[in-house]
C-alpha cells in the first residue's frame, strides 16, 4: 500500500497557486490602465485647478476639464498603440531571428498587444477624468468646488495608488504616498503659476 504515492507529484507545502502566476503577462495591460488611470487623473484636475485659480464659473471649469478628457484620452490612446506597435516589431524581428538562427518555436503569448494597450489606456484615462468633472459639476460656491475637487482627487489616488499595487504585487503604502504626493504637486504647481501668471498684466 505504501507503493501508491510513488506516481505522485510532489507539491511543496508553502507552495501556492498565485505564485505561479505570470504577472509579467498582466503588467502588458496594467502598466496602460494604471498609467491612463493616473494620468487622466491628474491632468485633467490639475487643468481644472489652474482655471479655477483665474475663473469662478463652474461652466469654465467643467468645459476645460471636458476638453482635456477628450484630448487626454486620445492623445493616450494614440501614444499607447504607438509605443506598442513599436515594441512588438521589435520583439517579433527577434524573435524571427532566434528562430532562424536556433530552428525553435517562440512563445506568442507574451507579446505586447497594441490594441489591448491602446483600449486599457484610453477607457483608464477616461475613469480618471471623470472623477474631478463629477466633483466640480454641482457646486456652485468657488472655494467649496475647489476643497470638493481636491478632495474626490485625494481619495481617488490613494485608491488607483492601492489598485495599482494590488495588482501589480507591490508595496502598497508606497505605491499610494508616491502617487498621492505626486498628484498634489501637479495640482499645487499648476494652479500656482495659473494664479499668478492670471494677476500679472501678461
Amino acid at each position: 500500500m505504501a507503493e501508491q504515492n510513488d506516481f505522485k507529484i510532489p507539491i511543496p507545502e508553502n507552495k501556492s497557486i498565485d505564485e505561479d502566476f505570470d504577472y509579467s503577462q498582466r503588467g502588458q495591460w496594467l502598466r496602460a490602465a494604471v498609467l491612463g488611470a493616473n494620468d487622466g487623473l491628474v491632468s485633467v484636475a490639475s487643468l481644472m485647478m489652474g482655471v479655477g485659480a483665474v475663473k469662478h464659473e463652474v461652466k469654465a471649469m467643467v468645459l476645460f476639464g471636458f476638453a482635456g478628457l477628450v484630448a487626454g484620452a486620445c492623445s493616450m490612446a494614440i501614444r499607447e498603440f504607438v509605443s506598442v506597435s513599436s515594441q512588438l516589431d521589435i520583439e517579433m524581428s527577434h524573435m524571427r531571428r532566434t528562430r532562424a538562427n536556433t530552428k525553435e518555436r517562440e512563445n506568442t503569448e507574451q507579446l505586447p498587444n497594441p490594441v489591448l494597450a491602446d483600449l486599457a489606456s484610453a477607457l483608464a484615462f477616461i475613469l480618471g477624468a471623470i472623477v474631478p468633472l463629477l466633483a466640480a459639476l454641482f457646486i456652485v460656491n468657488h472655494k467649496l468646488r475647489l476643497a470638493v475637487v481636491t478632495a474626490a482627487i485625494t481619495v481617488a489616488l490613494v485608491v488607483f495608488g492601492w489598485i495599482g499595487a494590488f495588482l501589480g504585487r507591490t508595496p502598497v503604502v508606497r505605491s499610494c504616498v508616491r502617487v498621492l504626493v505626486g498628484g498634489w504637486m501637479a495640482m499645487a504647481i499648476t494652479f500656482g503659476l495659473t494664479k499668478l501668471i492670471g494677476s500679472s498684466s501678461l
